[in-house]
Order: C-alpha cells, then sequence, then structure tokens
C-alpha cells in the first residue's frame, strides 16, 4: 500500500480522519431522532453555528430530491446512548432535518454482531454505521447502496475539497463503488520526542530525512545514557494500517495488499521495500535505540515507559493523545514539552486509517433522499454539524455562567457567554469532549467553530500537523480468498518481522520459511482473487 499511498499523495492533498468508541444499551428505538458522535459522549463546544449551507428548507424547495419523512438508523456507541442524552440529540436532530428518526443502538461491545443477525434475517435499518472490513463485505453482497454518484454530484463533496477531507472519502471506492461516508477523518500516528532529551543532545533542528532520524536516536541514546529510545507494541500490527508506530523504519514498505498504479493488486510483503524495512528493525535492535521487548508490550507498557523517562521518542495518536502524553509526563515530575516530527522524507505522508462510515441498504426505499437530507446534512458547515460535533445545547455543552466541580479541588469557572462542556450525564466527574464528530477531525469547515477555544493548544497543533501530513488508507476488497487465508497469513508474517528484528533469523532465512510453509501460495491466491474481480 506504500506505493498507493504515495501515489495518493501526489495526487491528491493531504488528508485526514475519524474514530469512535463508547457504551451503548440493549436495542431500542425511540421516535425522536438519532444522535451520533465519535467515541462516545464528549464534544468540545461553540456557539450555535450558522444554518446549514446543504440540506436546508431553501435548498430542498429547488431541489428534485424528495426528503424522507421516517427513516430508521442502526448505531454504535460512538453516538450518544440513550444515557447520555440520546432522546435529546435525536430531538434536535428531527427539528433541524425535519425527518423523523428511529434509532436501534445495540451495546457497543455487541454491535457487530447484531449487525449480522439483522442483515441475516432481512430485518434491515435505512442507515448504519459500518468499519471498513464490514463495509467492504456487505457491499460486495448487495446490501449497501453504492452512493458514489450522489457524492460526486453533491454539495458536500465541494465542501470536503475546500477543506482537504475529500481525499478521505476517494480513499473509501472500493472497485469504483462508495458504500459509505465517512463522518470524519480517522486519524492516525505522529512522533512525538521529548523536548528535553533534544536539548540535552545539543539537536537544534528536527530531522527530516532517515540518515538523520537514526542519528537523532544514537544522539538521544548517548546523551540519555538509556537502554533504548524508542519502543512500540509489537513490531508489525496485525490490523491496519499495520506499521503506524515504526513508520520511519518501515518508509514505503507495506506488509499486505495494496493496488499499483496500474490497477493490478500485489502483496507489498513480497517485495524488497519489506525486506529493507526489516533489516532497518534490525540493525535499530542490534544498536541498542529499538527496544528488543517492543514484541510483548502493550501500548499501554510502551505508554508507561515513555511517561517514565525510559524513552525519548513514541509515534501515537495525534490529537487528544498530545496533551494526554504531556500531561502525563508533568504529572511524573517530567517536562511535557514534545516535537512532533513532520513525516521523513522518506515515509512521505503519515496514514490516516480508515474511519468508519454511514451507510445506506438496498432495501432503503429513498436512498438519494436520506443520502442528501441526512448523510449529507451531517457535514453540512452548519447547525447539524454542530450538533453532531458537540451535541445539545443545555445538555452536553453551554454557554451560560456557573462553575464545574465546585466541590472539588479543580472546580471550573466559565463567564456568560463562553462556550464549554457540561458534566457527563453517564460518567459524572469528567465533561464531554464531543459528540460524534471530533472537532479537529472534521472534513468540512464548521462555521463559528469553538474548537480553538476549547482543545488544548498541543492538541490541536499535532493534530493538524497530522491532517496535513497524512494520506488515507484504501480499503482492500472482500474475496474468499482473502476471508481465508489472510488471517493465518498476518500471524506468519508478524512472527517473521519479529524473528528478523531480533536478530533470530535473518530476511533471507524468513522469506525462505515463508515460501516453505506455503505463506507465499496463500498471498499468490489472495492476489489472484482480487486481480480476477
Amino acid at each position: 500500500m506504500k506505493k498507493k499511498v504515495v501515489s495518493l499523495l501526489l495526487a491528491t492533498t493531504m488528508v485526514v480522519s475519524l474514530v469512535g468508541c463508547g457504551g451503548g444499551d440493549s436495542s431500542s428505538t425511540t421516535e425522536p431522532a438519532a444522535d451520533a458522535g465519535t467515541e462516545a459522549p464528549a464534544a468540545d463546544a461553540g456557539t450555535e453555528a450558522p444554518a446549514a449551507d446543504a440540506g436546508t428548507e431553501t435548498e430542498a424547495a429547488a431541489s428534485d430530491v424528495e426528503k424522507p419523512e421516517e427513516i430508521t438508523i442502526m448505531v454504535d456507541g460512538t453516538v450518544f446512548t440513550e444515557e447520555n442524552g440520546r432522546d435529546q440529540f435525536i430531538a434536535k436532530l428531527e427539528e433541524l432535518t425535519g425527518i423523523k428518526i428511529n434509532v436501534i443502538q445495540p451495546d457497543h461491545d455487541a454491535y457487530y454482531d447484531v449487525v449480522g443477525q439483522r442483515i441475516a434475517g432481512g430485518d434491515w435499518p435505512d442507515v448504519l454505521i459500518l468499519a471498513s472490513t464490514q463495509m467492504s463485505s456487505y457491499g460486495s453482497e448487495g446490501v449497501l447502496w453504492d452512493m458514489a454518484d450522489a457524492w460526486n454530484n453533491s454539495e458536500l463533496k465541494k465542501r470536503q475539497e475546500a477543506f482537504n477531507g475529500a481525499g478521505v472519502v476517494e480513499s473509501m471506492f472500493i472497485d469504483g463503488h462508495l458504500y459509505g461516508m465517512p463522518a470524519a477523518h480517522g486519524n492516525g500516528c505522529v512522533t512525538y520526542v521529548k523536548q528535553k532529551w533534544l536539548d540535552d543532545a545539543g539537536i537544534t533542528t528536527l530531522p527530516t530525512n532517515f540518515d538523520e532520524y537514526y542519528d537523532m536516536l544514537l544522539k538521544l541514546k548517548e546523551a540519555e545514557g538509556v537502554d533504548y529510545v524508542v519502543a512500540a507494541s509489537g513490531f508489525l500490527n496485525a490490523e491496519a494500517p499495520y506499521i503506524n508506530y515504526f513508520p520511519e523504519f518501515y518508509q514505503d514498505a507495506w506488509p499486505s495488499f495494496y493496488q499499483k498504479d496500474d490497477g493490478t493488486w500485489a502483496d507489498g510483503f513480497a517485495e524488497d521495500s519489506m525486506k529493507a524495512a526489516m533489516e532497518r528493525l534490525a540493525k535499530g535492535v542490534a544498536d541498542g535505540v529499538v527496544d528488543p521487548e517492543s514484541t510483548n508490550y502493550a501500548t499501554s507498557d510502551v505508554r508507561n515507559k515513555f511517561y517514565d523517562d525510559s524513552l525519548g521518542v513514541f509515534t501515537y495518536w495525534a490529537g487528544t493523545w498530545a496533551s494526554n502524553i504531556k500531561n502525563n509526563c508533568e504529572n511524573n515530575g517530567l517536562d511535557g514539552t514534545m516535537a512532533v516530527l513532520e513525516p521523513i522524507a522518506e515515509v512521505g505522508a503519515y496514514i490516516d486509517r480508515v474511519s468508519p462510515a454511514w451507510c445506506i441498504t438496498t432495501t432503503c426505499e429513498n436512498p438519494e433522499g436520506v443520502f442528501k437530507y441526512f448523510i449529507e446534512a451531517m457535514q453540512d458547515g452548519g447547525d447539524v454539524q454542530f450538533l453532531w460535533t458537540y451535541g445539545v445545547e443545555g445538555v452536553h455543552w453551554s454557554t451560560a455562567a456557573e462553575t464545574l466541580y465546585a466541590d472539588t479541588d479543580e472546580p471550573k469557572t466559565y463567564a456568560e457567554g463562553e462556550f464549554h462542556m457540561l458534566d457527563n450525564l453517564e460518567t459524572p466527574g469528567s465533561q464531554y469532549t464531543k459528540a460524534h464528530i471530533d472537532p479537529m477531525l472534521a472534513l468540512t469547515e464548521l462555521a463559528d467553530d469553538p474548537r480553538e477555544t476549547t482543545v488544548e493548544p498541543e492538541a490541536l497543533a499535532a493534530q493538524e500537523l497530522f491532517n496535513t501530513h497524512s494520506v488515507g488508507a484504501f480499503v482492500v476488497p472482500s474475496t474468499d480468498a482473502m476471508n481465508q487465508y489472510n488471517g493465518d497469513l498476518m500471524t506468519e508474517k508478524q512472527s517473521l518481522v519479529t524473528k528478523v528484528a531480533l536478530g533470530q533469523m535473518t530476511v533471507d532465512e524468513a522469506y525462505a520459511e515463508y515460501e516453505s510453509g506455503g505463506y507465499a501460495d496463500m498471498s499468490q491466491q489472495i492476489v489472484d482473487s482480487l486481480n480476477a474481480q
């Protein structure tokens, strides 16, 4: 895929993303409208934005697309749950869109099990949220409506292009079909370097290529007298984007399937770029700059080693995590100032992971109307997008003069007219940060967005650097061979990369094992199945 990423970088402007997590309750249907958000309740604030510039009543009157009177949506915990003001959110959404919205919201952890049951039973909603793997599979099975033409002819595309967000959508096409619309960037990782370590080593210029990056690691190790400088949770991740924790070492290598410029598919693991990446990792371990225990670490282990000053370089998520890293270092008595690296020349761009998407099923009676007045309105740049970003006034955010947490050691006082998020209804003691759309990951510009007054400056700076210097990952089509072999194949790839990195075998020995174990044949069967579509 790295070759794909490079071609995307040359062909389009840089990209962005979205994620989600949270808790839901058992399936329920409500008369009010649905509420949405990535990652469970949070929101960050602002005053009501101007009316939507798309999907409004004025535009509706001039449009030939009929507005649906009622739709049913199926959502996970990335949309406000009932405990977190879902009914109020949906009521406001219905008011803004003029559509009655019924909501099905299974428990977050059981979401995809329930989706599968619904699809198998033929009881399909009009709209549902799907991760890229499910979107690819259900799209190929005829469950999902192709919204490519609707998007290409929409005002939404123009708004996304103006905000450098269209590349995220373009990366989600599968063989010319668009089965879902992301609401935000998927997000990805940037490389953080402790400023104090840089100062101690006398480094005043950040690295721009791999030689400079590696020289920085060696100088940091010497200056701090540490065992290692950088670590990650595994030398190769099991899921896309696979290489996001060691981007400088992987560079243009991609360990899985990608589409070349001529439209054919290939497995990047078989290419020389992957072999070179494995050699770089092995050298890093041998030289004592890469922690060999990376093979056993969870992400929490790496974070803790960074917080206790055992490591000075850490590639991790942009945005909110920049604040988390700063605060946790300071809580341990360390300087929390971080330098955030732009991608070095050999990397070119950080990878924006594929975002979950809003999909329309083929049983929907008016998919064009649902796209225009529900999907497109979600990113209208106005009132509807503001709702999806921050939630409901008086429930999730406020501009009233008040003091939150007055009885604690850290009260928060706000003046009249000062936008702020309110206390979380489900987990009192913590403020909301957003609704469904992370304001730092939006694909379209939001008018009168209060994010710069509600988002910590280091988080916003890290996210904007990522958004500017990233390209969207892509969705690999689902095939029978992919479903049958790719799990075992990726497990073997992880094992071989780890063994080479730890010096337990050479690159040549690793690929000989790959061939003799039948894995090269599995890979070829997947490639053939992709090219046969």
